[in-house]
């Protein structure tokens, strides 16, 4: 495979295949090429086990928006240790964006796209420049943007591996309880949905686990899923940073 192009026929290559069997392949064919994204949240410890077990090693960026629950802090260092993950990269937001646009850090008030431009995006795209392929945990039980998801697909000339898309809430704490996964502990709390502390409330099903997530708006996503090369982009949150 010269140079691993990425294009279509490689998104049909891993046709059929999903959790450990896909992260298996993609690991075998990108070598040092590929990152897994992770929140540490509430259903992250069932791909993140999936990884341990093919890979420990396999670069995990997680972002440190400075909003975290310290709960999540906490739960991210103990699956590290519990699982063997080698290479957990917490990434922070610029220091210089948030003295410009954040500085009483009550962005969110007033503009919750332009504070995960600053907290979120930005950093993400920083980490993520050396790697040709990002796996993360999204999956289409949570709807919205995600109910159509692929398993593999191709997303500013990155590949996009979602090795859970198809697992639904069922097969997530099936995964958790035949495992000994330890849950978040906000989630034995009653959150389904675990983001950062301002924009995420008690509460979610198995219909609408985001249900918590930025609750009275028409905001689903934080934006590092969305694209500018045919996908969804949210361009308020570019221009708000902006203004």
């Amino acid at each position: 495979m010269p140079d691993n192009i990425i294009d279509n026929s490689v998104v049909e290559r891993y046709a059929g295949l999903e959790g450990r069997d896909l992260i298996k392949s993609i690991l075998r064919d990108y070598p040092g090429k590929t990152a897994l994204v992770s929140s540490f949240g509430a259903e992250s410890a069932v791909l993140l086990h999936m990884v341990s077990e093919v890979d420990p090693d396999l670069p995990v960026v997680f972002l440190d928006t400075g909003k975290l629950f310290r709960e999540t802090l906490d739960y991210r260092d103990k699956l590290i240790v519990e699982l063997g993950l080698t290479n957990v990269r917490s990434v922070k937001p610029e220091a210089f964006d948030i003295l410009t646009h954040d500085a009483s850090g009550l962005l969110h008030q007033s503009s919750t796209d332009a504070c995960c431009h600053i907290r979120k995006t930005v950093p993400l795209e920083m980490a993520l420049a050396e790697f040709d392929v990002v796996i993360s945990g999204r999956k289409r039980f949570h709807g919205a943007a995600r109910a159509e998801l692929d398993y593999v697909s191709i997303a500013d000339d990155r590949l996009k591996v979602e090795p859970l898309a198809g697992f639904s809430a069922l097969d997530i704490q099936s995964y958790m309880n035949g495992h000994h996964l330890p849950s978040h502990p906000l989630k034995l709390r009653g959150y389904r949905s675990i983001g950062c502390e301002p924009c995420t409330s008690l509460g979610g099903t198995d219909d609408d686990p985001r249900a918590g997530r930025w609750a009275g708006t028409d905001k689903t996503e934080c934006g590092i899923h969305f694209t500018a090369n045919g996908q969804i982009i949210r361009t308020v949150q570019r221009q708000a940073v902006s203004a």
